[in-house]
């Protein structure tokens, strides 16, 4: 069996997986943003060093700088800057007297700024060097002043930022998991509340779950609602043909086994014959009626998935009436008029060549001493067809068309029967979606069902 997982972790991995994924990135993409920001910054910070220490040198020759690029100097956040200025003759102004290796060269004429990386006593710097035309003491010509920082400094600084990043990267991902743990699992109640609601359900309580659940569960509360309103009536099916039953087969029952006891008991052989013809014709009775209790259940119990058969009715009604012919009738005349090309629907054939059976056996049965014949009948449109049973036998009143119809209904002087004959045909036309109409007529019962052509 595949294996499946808890809702909440679904849910979870589903909202969580990418929101991390997305989080990530962007801590990363962050991360290399802060680098390169900080690389801006502290570059920036040199060339405000250079600057103010090149204003400074021709303020005051060279003697000293001004407090607030001390300041500059002393305190930028990538580490303390060192600063070297020189004369266009080569003579130290002003700063450490050895620049740092690795200045790139350029012209005599070239005057534009330059960052650079280079080496000052061993260790890696980052520098800043700028060419300015300016005179000092009397002296004028291009003086240059370079300015440079320990890169270890620098990236210990930047080290620092991008942990400090991390550290809130890693909590906004933290608490955003929490969230949506917590949020799904608060979120889900209301499952909660409708499987406790489904539990409470059982074989004596099948009752439809009324409790408000979210629009997402409606159309899974709505099929189980109606799952267990087919449960029910299954239920209630079941029982009522357990009732009927036992009620319509106990007094046939019982006669068997009286006329069992009688042949058992006879007298003679000639007696034990006759009881035994008896017998025999009761037990028929009880099966038929065993027979058409089944018939009516399944009739009850027609399903869509059953109805999907393509049969031609035509077909169907010449071989039913042909097999009635073939019977000892007592000269009663079976005709199948066809009126029609041959005729295709779609259905339950079995259960429909049922209906057209029991129409005719119904007239057999209760079409009096005066019926000598039943005709059969199509007609076709479109989309409709209809079948027409007619006999010219004693016929049946409106009144006795309502009593026929229930179930186990016998209209008074019509002979035997079990009363299930209509309303087994009455189900079947109905779950077919088609319709039924009995019309009595003078003389004889005209049956017409007409069902839709798809």
């Amino acid at each position: 069996m595949k294996r499946t997982y808890s809702l909440r972790i679904r849910l979870t991995l589903i909202i969580l997986v990418p929101l991390l994924f997305v989080a990530g990135a962007t801590g990363l993409w962050q991360l290399n943003n802060a680098r390169i920001t900080a690389g801006e910054v502290f570059d920036r910070s040199l060339q405000s060093a250079a600057l103010a220490v090149t204003n400074d040198v021709a303020l005051s020759s060279g003697d000293a700088l001004a407090p607030g690029t001390r300041k500059i100097l002393s305190d930028t956040s990538g580490g303390r800057v060192f600063y070297h200025v020189y004369a266009p003759d080569g003579v130290i102004v002003a700063g450490y007297a050895t620049p740092p290796a690795g200045i790139p060269r350029t012209t005599d004429s070239d005057l534009s700024p330059v960052y650079f990386n280079g080496e000052y006593l061993g260790r890696e710097v980052r520098g800043f060097r700028m060419r300015t035309r300016m005179q000092v003491d009397g002296f004028s010509g291009i003086f240059t002043t370079t300015v440079w920082q320990n890169v270890t400094d620098r990236s210990k600084f930047v080290r620092d930022l991008m942990l400090r990043s991390l550290i809130t990267i890693s909590s906004i991902i933290t608490s955003l998991t929490l969230i949506v743990w917590f949020g799904i699992r608060i979120g889900l109640h209301p499952l909660n509340d409708l499987q406790q609601a489904i539990d409470l359900r059982s074989g004596e309580d099948l009752k439809p779950i009324r409790r408000p659940v979210p629009v997402e569960v409606e159309g899974i509360v709505r099929t189980l609602n109606r799952l267990l309103g087919q449960v029910s009536q299954a239920m209630a099916n079941q029982t009522e043909f357990i009732s009927n039953a036992a009620h319509q087969l106990r007094n046939p029952i019982a006669g068997v086994l009286s006329l069992a006891e009688a042949v058992r008991s006879a007298k003679d052989e000639a007696s034990a014959r006759e009881r035994a013809d008896d017998l025999v014709k009761a037990a028929k009775e009880t099966s038929q009626l065993a027979q058409k209790l089944l018939t009516y259940e399944r009739a009850k119990s027609i399903s869509p998935a059953s109805t999907k058969e393509r049969f031609s009715l035509s077909d169907l009604l010449d071989e039913l009436t042909a097999e009635f012919s073939g019977k000892d009738l007592n000269g009663v005349q079976i005709d199948f008029e066809k009126g029609a090309p041959s005729v295709s629907v779609t259905g339950d054939r079995t259960m429909v060549r049922e209906a057209v059976a029991n129409l005719i056996d119904n007239a057999l049965k209760h079409g009096g001493k005066q019926l000598s014949s039943i005709k059969v009948s199509l007609e076709a449109t479109d989309d409709r067809v209809t079948f027409v049973v007619r006999d010219n036998g004693v016929g049946l009143t409106d009144k006795d068309i309502q009593t026929a119809l229930q179930r186990f209904g016998q209209v008074s002087g019509s002979g035997g029967g079990s009363g299930l004959g209509l309303p087994i045909v009455a189900r079947v036309v109905e779950r077919h979606d088609g319709s039924l109409v009995l019309q009595g007529k003078a003389p004889g019962l005209e049956v017409r069902i007409t069902l839709p052509r798809n």
